[in-house]
């Protein structure tokens, strides 16, 4: 795919941010209005730390799949390149289903499948390179608290049948 370590780097780079760039129009119309009128646990932190948290989960995820890539190449590593792309997907899917249809019990379902995919890849990521996976393990723990954050707000939240 890529002959030039430094393209491959970018490529991934660019390859997480255009996912965090979906993401974040997907939040951007309810951030300031749907979800800042919903009850949150005391643990939800506030709004200005997500941006850049996901900033260095985004750039760390780029790193680990570069040092997986440098080692084996995309045909090497094509398992855990699928599954690479796949937690990217229902990454950007999440925030289509918390924020774009405000429906956060599904999105509860949604990010355990999320959190699943991420360590599974984090696993892939460690037959090739024990610093990708290490890196992926922010980002492990981090979606562990959202999804938190995504239940307790679900539960706060829930109307009365």
């Amino acid at each position: 795919m890529f002959k030039n370590p430094a393209l491959a780097l970018a490529f991934f780079i660019a390859l997480c941010f255009t996912a965090a760039l979906l993401g974040s129009a997907l939040t951007a119309n309810t951030v300031k209005t749907w979800y800042a009128g919903l009850h949150k646990p005391q643990l939800n932190p506030p709004g200005w730390v997500f941006g850049p948290v996901w900033s260095v989960l985004y750039l760390l995820m780029a790193i680990s799949a570069w040092l997986v890539w440098r080692e084996a190449g995309m045909s090497g590593a094509r398992p855990a390149f699928v599954l690479f792309f796949l937690q990217l997907a229902l990454n950007v899917l999440w925030s289509g289903i918390f924020f774009g249809l405000q429906r956060p019990g599904a999105a509860l379902a949604e990010i355990v499948v999320l959190e699943i995919a991420i360590i599974a890849t984090a696993v892939q990521f460690s037959f090739f390179s024990q610093t990708a996976f290490w890196l992926m393990v922010p980002y492990i723990v981090w979606v562990g608290f959202a999804t938190f954050l995504n239940l307790r707000i679900w539960q706060l939240n829930a109307r009365p049948a």
